[in-house]
């Protein structure tokens, strides 16, 4: 009857809080990878804007 209560039992806050910490933590990392690729394809745009202007 004990490993049936076990079953029947909810998991603990803790073991949730773990869970949604690791979730947010790769949103966290998507979130900068994205950063770091848009700031790198805006410094190509800016690279070839400058060249541009200079021949005017």
């Amino acid at each position: 009857m004990d490993k049936l209560q076990d079953v029947m039992t909810p998991p603990s806050k803790q073991a949730k809080s773990g869970g949604s910490n690791k979730k947010r933590k790769w949103r966290e990392i998507e979130q900068l990878k994205d950063q770091f690729q848009l700031e790198k394809d805006l410094k190509v745009f800016e690279d070839s804007l400058e060249y541009m202007l200079e021949d005017f």
